[in-house]
C-alpha cells in the first residue's frame, strides 16, 4: 500500500480558532480525519505530522525517505523563507504537493513567493480544507 505523509507547519495546530475569516472554522483534527479517510478510500495509507519547529519538520521530511511514497505539506509561513525545508524536500526526492488553505496570492505581498514550490510537484491554494483533498487526488495521480 502506498504511504502518504501529511505535514502541517507552524500555527496550523490552531486551525479552526486562528483567523477563521481566512482559514475557516474546521479544526485541524477534522481536516486530518477527512484526509486520512480519503487516502484510505483511494488505497493509500496516510500518517500526519504537525510541528511549529522548523527542525522537527526537516527531521520528519528526512525520515519520510524510509516510510513514505509522497508528501503533502502546508509549511505555513516557512513556505516563504525556509530554504532549509526547501532543501530537505529536494534531498529526499519524494513527490511533494504544497498546500495552502488561503489564496496566498490574494494576501500580503510576502506570501506571494514560495521558496518550496519549485521543488514540489505542484501547489494547491485557496480552497480551504478542500485544498488538502485536492492534494490527495494529485498525489494519487503521481504515485498511483
Amino acid at each position: 500500500m502506498k504511504k502518504v505523509l501529511l505535514i502541517h507547519g507552524p500555527n496550523l495546530n490552531l486551525t479552526g480558532m486562528r483567523e477563521p475569516g481566512i482559514y475557516g472554522t474546521d479544526t485541524l483534527a477534522s481536516i486530518n480525519a477527512e484526509v486520512v479517510q480519503k487516502c484510505e478510500r483511494l488505497g493509500m495509507d496516510c500518517s500526519v505530522f504537525q510541528s511549529n519547529s522548523e527542525g522537527a519538520l526537516i527531521d520528519r521530511i528526512h525520515a519520510a525517505r524510509e516510510d513514505c511514497d509522497a508528501i503533502i505539506m502546508n509549511a505555513g509561513a516557512y513556505t516563504h523563507y525556509s530554504y532549509a525545508i526547501r532543501d530537505a524536500i529536494a534531498a529526499v526526492r519524494l513527490p511533494c504537493v504544497e498546500v495552502h488553505m488561503s489564496n496566498v496570492h490574494a494576501r500580503e505581498e510576502f506570501r506571494h513567493k514560495s521558496v518550496i514550490g519549485p521543488v514540489c510537484a505542484g501547489v494547491i491554494a485557496g480552497f480551504g480544507r478542500q485544498s488538502y483533498l485536492l492534494a490527495v487526488d494529485a498525489v494519487k495521480s503521481i504515485i498511483g
